[in-house]
């Protein structure tokens, strides 16, 4: 009886523990449309970028460059996860797909959270999973992020990486 209680937390953990990879699943991409806006970079955002790189610098890796493409397709979807109040990797390809024809994108990964408050907390917790932190540290030469909050002040986020 006992772990019949825990399966939904363990089902949750489970769902937050995986990062989204074209290299990782094999999807169609869902048909939906990319309305594609760039809004005004926040502090969080520059935070989390650099401590992002600042973890690859520690380990012997080149920096990742922002780009704004990867900002604006970011953004759509962090703003798709405060819309349906749900973390989520829905119409990854879509964003992926976009991003190849769009910005010469050979290869497109993202990490999603939600609630963490800071950069630096958002960053560790991708850093102590493995498939997050495979993300950070791969073989990427460019990656952006958006981070929104609902109305009830949390934060989610959005971290797109590609390699040209």
């Amino acid at each position: 009886m006992k772990l019949l209680n825990k399966l939904p937390l363990l089902a949750l953990l489970a769902v937050l523990s995986f990062s989204c990879s074209t290299d990782s699943i094999d999807e169609k991409a869902n048909a939906i449309e990319l309305s594609l806006v760039t809004p005004e970079t926040k502090t969080i955002e520059i935070e989390i970028l650099e401590n992002i790189n600042n973890h690859r610098l520690s380990m012997g890796l080149d920096p990742l460059e922002g780009m704004t493409i990867v900002k604006s397709v970011a953004y759509s979807h962090t703003d798709y996860m405060v819309d349906t109040g749900e973390i989520s990797h829905d119409n990854f390809f879509t964003r992926s797909n976009y991003l190849k024809q769009n910005a010469g994108a050979k290869k497109v990964s993202e990490n999603v959270a939600y609630g963490y408050s800071t950069a630096r907390t958002v960053v560790n917790a991708w850093l102590k999973s493995e498939a997050h932190k495979a993300n950070i540290e791969g073989d990427f030469t460019n990656c952006d992020v958006s981070a929104e909050k609902n109305e009830k002040g949390r934060w989610y986020f959005t971290n797109i990486f590609i390699k040209k």
